[in-house]
């Protein structure tokens, strides 16, 4: 089967946590609402959540990062890391079903049973491999990233990231990796968490320039992404891409509570379409942030509508 597939249940809206904190469990909802209402059913096909176990973190998470959380999962008290990433009753179970759900839709992809895929409560970038950050309980993009280079022996992945914030989790985890081709969009570490994502980090060792760390100034527009979107779009097309992940995040877009850049969803549709034309025709897509609950569904549902054909 050659199609679209979107992920949608309530299992995986369980990722999230409780007021006031902009990351609530309603993020599924407000995406499914607009969803609906474009009856993009039509051209997407619905899969449900699926769970996995506690090794699977470990294809990127330390032992003693999973037995943490495992620990803060049964009482739900206190923060995972310094004080961005409350834990709650059942992170661990939310977490993996995070983790499950993105293994699988690259498999799907892998198989050649879906041409795009999507995730919306997924692209947790900022999760290092011994701790939580940045409302990441764990990093999904990250064990991907490792489960498509054990599993299925890639050695050519392309991560694209559009979160305003720097995905700092998949950058400094593989930032010596000639294997993953990263390219990041993000509003500059001087003014925005996490601090990183200057110009001048592009990879070290033998994955020296295969990083490109593009940071935009506050309030910056469509037309300087517009501008600068081409470079990176001949970067990712001098490498032999074998798959695409794109974090998908839409707290870039104007309007957001917690950063200043001023996007709209329209960049979202053209970035998806632009890597769903890299040779490799599988792109597996990531909600990632976005706390403005108009703006994540308008994005994230743009991207789908302009994949539909």
């Amino acid at each position: 089967m050659n199609d679209n597939c979107v992920y949608l249940g309530p299992a995986l809206a369980r990722y999230g946590f409780g007021d006031p904190h902009p990351f609530g469990t309603d993020r599924m909802g407000a995406f499914q609402r607009e969803f609906e209402d474009r009856k993009l059913a039509r051209f997407w096909r619905i899969l449900p959540p699926r769970d996995t176990s506690p090794e699977t973190l470990a294809l990127f998470h330390t032992p003693e990062y999973i037995q943490r959380l495992q620990e803060a999962s049964g009482d739900g008290k206190g923060f995972l890391d310094e004080g961005d990433t409350p834990a709650f009753p059942g992170v661990l179970e939310a977490s993996l079903t995070v983790a499950g759900t993105v293994i699988h839709a690259a498999d799907q992809l892998m198989a050649g049973e879906c041409r795009h895929a999507f995730v919306p409560i997924a692209g947790l970038h900022h999760a290092r491999r011994d701790g939580a950050a940045g409302f990441c309980a764990i990093n999904d993009c990250g064990i991907v990233i490792e489960h498509l280079k054990q599993h299925h022996g890639l050695e050519r992945i392309a991560y694209v990231d559009i979160d305003a914030h720097h995905g700092d989790g998949v950058f400094y985890a593989f930032e010596d990796d000639p294997a993953v081709i990263f390219v990041d969009f993000h509003e500059d570490g001087r003014f925005l968490y996490p601090g990183t994502g200057d110009a001048s980090e592009t990879g070290r060792g033998e994955a020296a320039g295969l990083k490109l760390n593009v940071p935009l100034p506050p309030r910056a527009t469509d037309e300087l992404f517009e501008k600068l979107w081409p470079a990176a779009e001949h970067f990712l097309q001098q490498h032999d891409i074998q798959f695409c992940v794109l974090q998908a995040g839409a707290d870039s877009i104007a309007g957001d509570p917690i950063t200043s850049l001023q996007l709209s969803p329209a960049i979202h549709a053209m970035v998806a379409r632009s890597l769903s034309r890299l040779p490799c025709q599988r792109l597996l897509m990531l909600g990632g942030g976005g706390y403005n609950r108009n703006n994540l569904a308008r994005a994230w549902n743009g991207m789908l509508q302009a994949l539909s054909g």
